[in-house]
């Protein structure tokens, strides 16, 4: 069915059966506010189909290029810490027998450390409200609240110095509460284009995991102008960002969520919704019989582009079907916790296992991250072997999460899940064992599988949770 119809159907409905000029009669009613219904489709997701094509292109890849500047820039703090430790920032926390020396002291790596933790925890926490915001006013809100805490994060932090408080520890809290608003809202875009939804959210977790190159160019930009362009100077151009995020929003992006394809589906072949609520005002029953058809013909035509927007029909369909059936099977776990209660689910030792299992390899990854230089002046007695592998670390974080995107696809849809994780527990125990080395090839091999293990375990766990626990409960 094409956009014409849709709308042509929707003004005629509204013209002749709302307008109060016309003599139609009415049926009576004693109800002091009348039958009148809020209009459900105000806060109703939209079909893809709905959109023109060019206009989902382009939200997706304005989603993907904010993601890239905005999502996950507080992971790149490695990068980050090296500039913040040239313009002294914390120095006064340092014993006054310090305070001249060119190496960082203790007090200030713990203030910095704990700047970093402080957004690591908020990023992962802040789940909850933005799923939360999500659901009741949609991804347009939710991407202008990301936006507003991303311009005062950047704010914060730009005028740290001069600030008589400490402006870097709520800076940088909300550059990170910003990212999730912004990264979660945009999941949302690969029902956009369902046949391609797994390379669309591919596109998405890759524009994360390289948003921690952000820091990493921004320190570079600062050794060439010989540290003339400060922290300040980079984060009030930072503002452009969010700026633009807004405006996007605004003007873009969709203010309710794309419809799954099993929402559309539902919808289209529920009969129920050829009757509406308006039909008992119209006393003419041809009327009401002719608006009725319509609506059935609407349906049908809305499976016509569904099938259109899936690019699948007939055999091609049958053999998706059976390759997720196939992945259902190798999983092993697929349904274990199906149909049950929220908590439920969460007494299981499903739950509770993965949920310390999270708990340890988070405080891992986090602490890897915030401390690799000091780890490493520890293991190889080098304050300039040191520095190298933390420049190696700040290249190799971003590429790793687009490096890894296509080889966790396959591994995630070709194993069951036991192998997994159990693949995850022995990857860490590796990344543990080499972190103890005090070798500069143990370094690099601890980097290069680190930055591997990090989007597998992110992916993973995602898997899991979504085939063990299923979407009923998602976010209950």
């Amino acid at each position: 069915m094409s956009l014409h119809r849709v709308s042509s159907m929707s003004s005629y409905e509204h013209v002749r059966g709302s307008s109060p000029a016309r003599s139609e009669h009415r049926k009576m009613s004693f109800n002091p506010v009348g039958t009148w219904v809020p209009p459900a489709a105000k806060g109703e997701p939209v079909g893809a189909f709905e959109v023109s094509k060019a206009r989902r292109l382009v939200q997706v890849a304005t989603a993907v290029v904010y993601c890239l500047f905005a999502a996950g820039i507080v992971f790149g703090y490695a990068a980050l810490k090296p500039v913040l430790l040239q313009e002294n920032v914390y120095r006064e926390n340092c014993p006054k027998f310090r305070t001249s020396a060119a190496e960082p002291c203790y007090e200030q790596e713990i203030r910095l450390n704990f700047m970093f933790t402080t957004a690591a925890v908020a990023t992962n926490v802040c789940a909850l409200p933005v799923g939360t915001v999500l659901d009741r006013y949609g991804p347009r809100v939710c991407g202008i609240i990301g936006s507003i805490l991303l311009a005062i994060g950047a704010i914060f932090f730009a005028f740290a110095p001069q600030s008589p408080f400490d402006g870097y520890i709520p800076g940088y809290l909300f550059l990170a509460l910003g990212g999730p608003f912004v990264f979660i809202s945009s999941f949302q875009l690969s029902n956009t284009f369902p046949r391609h939804s797994g390379l669309i959210l591919a596109l998405l977790t890759g524009a994360f995991d390289s948003s921690s190159a952000i820091f990493l160019f921004y320190r570079l930009i600062y050794n060439a102008s010989n540290r003339t362009f400060t922290p300040q100077k980079f984060f009030l151009v930072y503002l452009i960002v969010p700026i633009c995020i807004c405006i996007a929003q605004i003007l873009l992006m969709p203010k309710n969520s794309y419809k799954t394809v099993g929402e559309l589906v539902t919808h289209a072949e529920d009969p129920a919704n050829d009757i509406r609520p308006i039909d008992q005002h119209i006393s003419d029953e041809s009327r009401v019989a002719r608006l009725r058809e319509e609506r059935r013909q609407h349906r049908e035509n809305v499976v016509d582009e569904i099938t259109s927007l899936l690019g699948r029909k007939g055999e091609e369909g049958d053999k998706q079907t059976q390759q997720e059936e196939r992945k259902k099977q190798i999983s092993g776990v697929w349904g274990a916790l199906h149909g049950r209660s929220a908590i439920q689910q969460i007494r299981s030792p499903w739950f509770i296992l993965i949920t310390l299992f999270t708990v340890i390899q988070m405080t891992r990854i986090n602490y890897f991250v915030a401390t690799i230089r000091t780890q490493y002046e520890h293991l190889l007695s080098n304050h300039d072997k040191a520095v190298h592998v933390n420049n190696v670390f700040d290249v190799a974080l971003p590429l790793g999460g687009v490096i890894a995107i296509p080889m966790i696809g396959l591994v995630l849809d070709n194993t069951s899940t036991p192998f997994v994780l159990g693949l995850l527990v022995s990857v860490a125990t590796t990344i543990g064992i080499l972190g103890v080395l005090p070798y500069i090839w143990a370094a690099y091999a601890n980097i290069v599988l680190f930055v591997l293990y990090r989007p597998l375990y992110y992916t993973a766990v995602s898997d899991y949770a979504a085939k063990v626990f299923g979407f009923h409960t998602f976010g209950k």
